[in-house]
């Protein structure tokens, strides 16, 4: 069958180009939107309250299917169900984005340290669980740059009951949260930390965090996709030479 002329014409040409790129946008969108639904979703660090594991300005992904699917998983957390499908437990150490259980609009990130059930405390600084202190060592300092003067911040190897092994920040003696209450995790809830010990907002305080449910936990952090030095915002391309932190692209989170 031959096209006649009027199907050849520029404007029918363009309308088609528009179509097709519509298409393809569309087509884009909607990929990204199922991978960052159930696969893996970026976040940012905007505070220091995980160093040294994680530093300011790290860009990561956030593996979804880790944990199974909750309305937290969905944008606009979308309430299609109740509770988690496919759910897996997370392990004691995992490092987790959850949402604030006070502020179920707020992302946090933390390592989890208690599980259902467990008790809960720190004594002298020291990490106990169920009533047995954490095997911790000390280990070089964390130097860091502060306003272009060089801080150096006591450092420790803790290692959990279950073999997971990380790196705690000390920032000073009888802290704030050295020595807390016993906690008692309730049933279906995990109990949140941070590395940075003096410097987190965490499951340590009942009024801002406390427990967290099964159900607000988004996913397990994974991968360090890019970093760029605290102050300096991703978009700035021309500043990449010297402002990337390059040594840390592409590393696991531990």
């Amino acid at each position: 069958m031959s096209v006649s002329s009027q199907d050849k014409s520029p404007t029918k040409k363009k309308e088609g180009g528009i179509l097709e790129t519509a298409r393809v946008i569309f087509h884009a969108l909607l990929i990204a939107l199922v991978i960052r639904t159930f696969l893996f979703q970026p976040f940012n660090i905007p505070s220091g309250s995980m160093m040294a594991t994680l530093l300011v300005g790290d860009y990561l992904f956030v593996s979804k299917y880790s944990y199974g699917y909750s309305k937290y998983s969905f944008p606009l957390s979308l309430p299609l169900f109740d509770g988690r499908i496919i759910g897996s437990a997370p392990e004691r150490g995992d490092v987790v984005v959850f949402r604030l259980p006070k502020d179920d609009t707020t992302d946090y990130i933390k390592r989890v340290i208690g599980l259902p059930g467990d008790r809960i405390q720190m004594i002298g600084g020291v990490l106990h669980i169920n009533g047995e202190a954490v095997k911790r060592e000390r280990v070089e300092d964390y130097v860091d740059e502060d306003g272009g003067r060089t801080v150096r911040v006591r450092r420790w190897r803790e290692t959990l009951p279950n073999g997971v092994s990380y790196l705690t920040l000390d920032l000073q003696d009888n802290g704030f949260l050295d020595n807390t209450q016993v906690y008692e995790v309730p049933p279906g809830h995990y109990f949140m930390m941070g590395d940075n010990r003096d410097n987190s907002t965490d499951s340590r305080v009942l009024s801002q965090v406390g427990y967290v449910p099964f159900e607000n936990l988004i996913g397990k952090a994974q991968v360090i996709f890019f970093s760029v030095a605290d102050g300096v915002p991703a978009w700035h391309v021309w500043a990449w030479p010297w402002a990337v932190r390059w040594d840390r692209l592409l590393t696991l989170v531990r």
